[in-house]
């Protein structure tokens, strides 16, 4: 019987069922099956479904027999009681003897349930709630059901897993985050996972024995396969990990004690946010609620905690900026009013009152939102309007998602999927379903705002700036507009009158719609008082009206300015400090978000606090979706730059601290491209093998040489690697298309190389220079460890026992690190013959010279070098940056074979300081190289944020050319 919903189709969709009809007999006699014994309202309803959802249509005519067979069991009309779905998907694994066909089975299984829910969502013959129960058992079904039978096959190979001091059985404990926790996944949603055991131990009852990690490693790998690879079925869900500690970077399973410990000591607040949907969806569900019980206080405080509402609103504040970079208001999840604030609202009061509120420690939303009305968090009004608008958007949502069984929030941008989902919806045309999506998100916007919006940030009614609305509108003639600047305080007010000339006249100014217009004249007048205000106004003008004009065609970022008269100030002064700021501004408007939070602009994040916001934000992005997941970490490098620059021209960051940040921001994002790129190989090839034939998790470093390596990098600096493995070359990987060990580490190196190198309208993210890998450019990409070291021992040149000095593992395997560093204090600790030693350094010195040092002045090294008119590059020429480091690097390789601290680390800043410890150096010398490399490389980084080369005059830096010059001779070096 049809739905007393279901109205005919409108037009537009008319070809649509025509179609859907077609494809539909031809494969009912492709199949040779005759009519399909359905009433004609049943006949009705499947092509109102198959027009409307081509995932509905693709199933029905690739599998007629079952599609016919599911409609007359009776479950496309009713409600599966609870336990049902696991008792249909136990029947159908009954007989399973392999991995590939329990992977079979599963998606077959998930396709039949899917055409079912969907059927019965699109039809509104399931309220919202039934959706989400059924995906939500469907998901539970399928991952604790192959957890079983996987944990089986386990403990069959490898023995099974006893705890050391329980000496029980151990199980896995899966626990579901998110939607999933709550019951209320959406038609194609993944599935947040992370996996926990009670405690250490190792297996009994096999020939080898396993540790408790390791048994569980495997276990959790083969979980995700067979939930998330695609065959030719598809996937059953797609899996999540990144919600576990330390997110893709942590190990793939913990111990209970490990998970106690990082959330007590290390937990953040996202994380809280994250864990208060946490149910146990898999494995042990005793032991589970026995975790959940441990991990409560880390989400529950005891006391009243409205720092939560900070952490929250800084949350939301995150993705508002990425929704504006990627012009994203279009997303019902994500943009304003949209879902994700819902969720806000409730999860504010249960982490600010859960702790002393027992009745808000619950998970699903909707009971969470009558909780805080009966209690009286809410008014019942308010959540009877949250309730409402939170249902349309959910419905909204599981449109979008029926249409082709595909994750998405954003709504289509074609004519006939618009009509689609207005159909769907239950509205006669698309612009009737947006007038009702608008009024719904403005509504929850409205209240979002009154539970999570700052109360300090205030509109500022007072209008900046008027005295010149006249110059920008030219009411008042040139002469009058160019006095008018003179007497602010420019210095050229022709000029300046030409330049807004050139703005106004511009391409992207002539072409704006009439509300960017506007957005447009009620900024100017404020940017041309507020430069006004400023020592260089005129530069001011010069550096910012360039920006103006590259914004011009997207005024949300004119409404950002007008709006925060504090951000235009510090865009202001940064545009006047640095040209290169400017530019990248100018290239790359999405930074002007950075400029709203003064306290985040000048002081940057510490190592660990960079690393943990670079996953959170790539959290967001799906796993498959390497071009969002470029523009993130191409985002992130560019905001973090910028606040660097800032926080150095600001002069709260001295020169060290600069080179840190820098070098952190680097290491952050290779260790998160390093995992992108490792999980997008594994799903393609599975896992390499060790030798002794187990699959192995990321047995793979990235080296940094260079100023990486020496921890030293510049605003402009390119990135020295060298890529390092270890498992066996030769055996193949254990996924659905294998490769030997060694391609797939070649593999890996290559697309890590492209992702950093690769270049948008966004960017890229790094110059890569890899020709320090043993053999330079005639070598393998990536080699493993034992290569290294024979190449390192056997074959390597002086030069590259110097550039060894400052290599480090920034990235990768922290055993396979462990083993680096040990082959590396081997290597320089090596004793060399010095005469051959300072011949090498000596004769590697000259060439470069020779190359790339200033040649009027033979590289520094003449007399007249030191005059006024003469050029001194800070680098290369004689007495120099790059002079010291070879000092360094000489007396690292001349005499670590004595002293092995010389080669612990490596900057030159602490290895200076062991040569003065080990007395090679006296202190005297020690505190003059260490002072000339920093007020160099100060120099240098002043020059880069001007965009000059980093030179001087040859009067400049005497002291310093000279005591490293001295040096340099005292050791013998020519």
């Amino acid at each position: 019987m049809i739905p007393a919903f279901i109205e005919p189709l409108p037009e537009a969709l008319l070809p649509l069922q025509q179609r859907a009809k077609q494809r539909w007999l031809n494969a009912l006699a492709e199949h040779q099956l005759p009519a399909v014994p359905w009433s004609d309202e049943r006949q009705a309803l499947f092509l109102h479904l198959a027009t409307l959802s081509d995932f509905i249509l693709e199933y029905a005519v690739r599998c007629p027999n079952k599609t016919i067979a599911l409609a007359a069991s009776g479950e496309l009309d009713r409600t599966l009681v609870p336990g049902e779905t696991r008792y249909q998907l136990n029947q159908c694994l009954a007989h399973c003897e392999t991995e590939e066909q329990l992977i079979l089975q599963l998606r077959l299984f998930r396709n039949r349930q899917q055409f079912r829910i969907i059927w019965r969502d699109l039809s509104r013959q399931a309220e919202l709630g039934e959706t989400c129960r059924d995906v939500s058992a469907l998901a539970d079904a399928c991952i604790d059901a192959a957890y079983q039978w996987l944990y089986q096959q386990h403990c069959a190979l490898f023995g099974t897993p006893i705890g050391r001091c329980s000496q029980q059985p151990q199980h896995l404990v899966v626990l579901g985050m998110g939607k999933l926790g709550a019951y209320e996944l959406n038609l194609s949603s993944d599935v947040d996972l992370i996996f926990a055991y009670p405690e250490a131990g190792e297996t009994q009852g096999a020939k080898r024995s396993l540790d408790n990690q390791e048994f569980f490693t495997r276990l959790g790998q083969k979980l995700i396969k067979a939930l998330d690879v695609i065959t030719a079925q598809g996937f059953a869900f797609r899996v999540d990990m990144r919600l576990r500690p330390y997110g893709s970077g942590g190990p793939l399973v913990y111990s209970f004690t490990a998970m106690e410990q990082y959330y007590q000591n290390q937990g953040r607040d996202w994380e809280r946010y994250a864990m208060i949907k946490a149910r146990v969806v898999g494995g042990a569900h005793s032991n589970g609620a026995a975790l959940l019980r441990i991990l409560r206080p880390f989400v529950y405080r005891r006391y009243l905690d409205f720092s939560a509402i900070e952490a929250l609103r800084s949350m939301k504040q995150l993705i508002q900026q990425e929704v504006r970079r990627k012009d994203m208001d279009d997303n019902i999840k994500l943009g304003s009013g949209g879902i994700r604030e819902v969720e806000f609202i409730a999860q504010a009061f249960q982490l600010i009152h859960g702790g002393r509120d027992l009745s808000l420690q619950q998970r699903p939303l909707l009971n969470t939102l009558d909780t805080l009305s009966a209690q009286g968090y809410l008014t019942a009004t308010d959540v009877t309007e949250l309730k409402e608008s939170y249902r349309f958007l959910r419905y909204t949502e599981h449109a979008l998602q029926a249409v082709a069984d595909r994750q998405t929030q954003t709504l289509p941008d074609t004519p006939i999927e618009q009509q689609r989902i207005a159909t769907i919806m239950g509205f006669a045309n698309w612009t009737e379903f947006l007038q009702r999506l608008a009024y719904e998100r403005k509504d929850v916007e409205k209240h979002f705002r009154e539970v999570i919006a700052d109360p300090d940030c205030e509109e500022d009614e007072e209008i900046i700036g008027g005295e010149w609305l006249p110059v920008w509108e030219q009411t008042i003639d040139d002469e009058s507009a160019s006095q008018q600047f003179i007497q602010a305080g420019y210095s050229d007010g022709v000029t300046a009158v030409q330049r807004l000339h050139l703005l106004r006249n511009g391409s992207q100014v002539r072409a704006m719609q009439r509300i960017g217009r506007e957005r447009l004249d009620a900024f100017m007048p404020r940017l041309l008082s507020q430069a006004a205000e400023h020592d260089t106004p005129d530069l001011v003008l010069e550096r910012v009206l360039p920006l103006i004009e590259a914004v011009a065609r997207r005024s949300a970022y004119l409404v950002l300015l007008t709006e925060n008269p504090g951000a235009l100030l510090r865009l202001i002064t940064l545009c006047a400090a640095s040209p290169w700021i400017a530019e990248q501004i100018t290239r790359f408007p999405a930074l002007l978000d950075e400029l709203l939070n003064e306290g985040r602009l000048y002081r940057p994040p510490l190592a660990p606090e960079l690393a943990a916001e670079l996953r959170e934000r790539l959290m967001r992005v799906p796993e498959e979706d390497v071009e969002q997941q470029l523009n993130v970490l191409r985002h992130f490098k560019l905001a973090h730059r910028l606040r660097v620059a800032a926080s150095e021209i600001a002069g709260t960051l001295p020169l060290m601290k600069v080179s840190d940040y820098l070098t952190w921001l680097a290491e952050a994002i290779l260790e998160q491209v390093m995992l992108l790129v490792w999980q997008e190989l594994v799903r393609k090839h599975g896992y390499p093998k060790q030798l002794d034939g187990c699959p192995c998790e990321l047995n793979f470093i990235i080296l940094g040489y260079g100023k990486l390596g020496g921890i030293e990098l510049g605003h402009s600096s390119d990135l020295d690697l060298v890529f390092i493995y270890d498992c066996d070359p030769q055996a193949e990987t254990d996924g659905p298309r294998p490769v030997d060990g060694a391609q797939f580490y070649t593999r890996l190196g290559q697309r890590i190389i492209s992702m950093l190198t690769t270049r948008t309208t966004s960017g890229g993210l790094y110059d890569v220079d890899m020709r320090l890998r043993p053999s330079g450019d005639a070598g393998l990409l990536a080699s493993t460890l034992t290569a290294f070291e024979r190449y390192q021992l056997q074959e390597a040149w002086t030069w590259e026992h110097q550039a060894l000095v400052r290599a480090r593992v920034v990235a990768g395997c922290p055993q396979l690190a462990e083993r680096f560093n040990q082959v590396r204090q081997t290597v320089l600790a090596k004793q060399r013959d010095l005469i051959e030693l300072r011949s090498a350094v000596s004769e590697m010195r000259w060439k470069m010279r020779d190359n790339l040092a200033t040649q009027i002045t033979d590289g520094g090294r003449n007399a007249n070098a030191f005059e006024a008119n003469m050029p001194f590059d800070l680098k290369q020429d004689a007495g120099g940056i790059v002079d010291i480091e070879f000092i360094v690097q000489y007396a690292a390789l001349a005499w670590s074979w004595q002293y092995p601290e010389l080669v612990t680390y490596t900057d030159n800043i602490r290895i200076l300081d062991a040569l003065n410890a080990s007395q090679l150096f006296t202190q005297d010398d020690v505190l003059l190289l260490q002072e000339a490399y920093k007020s160099y490389r100060a120099a240098a980084h002043r020059f880069a944020l001007q965009k000059q080369r980093a030179v001087v005059g040859g009067e400049s830096f005497h002291p310093e050319r000279h005591a490293v010059l001295r040096i340099w001779q005292a050791l013998g070096l020519e």
